[in-house]
């Protein structure tokens, strides 16, 4: 069987978040949805500026 760094890492990173709970994750979606939520926004309503040409 091959040995892959990627897949060790993320294996690591797997069990660090079982130890340590998934506050930090959470939080990191939390503010990528918020993020992405405000570009969204702002993508949509800039359609709606009136431009005085």
């Amino acid at each position: 069987m091959e040995h892959h760094p990627a897949a060790a890492r993320l294996t690591e990173a797997a069990a660090a978040v079982q130890q340590h709970g998934s506050g930090n994750l959470l939080r990191i979606v939390i503010v990528v949805m918020i993020l992405g939520c405000v570009l969204t926004a702002w993508f949509l309503l800039r359609g709606y500026k009136q431009k005085d040409d």
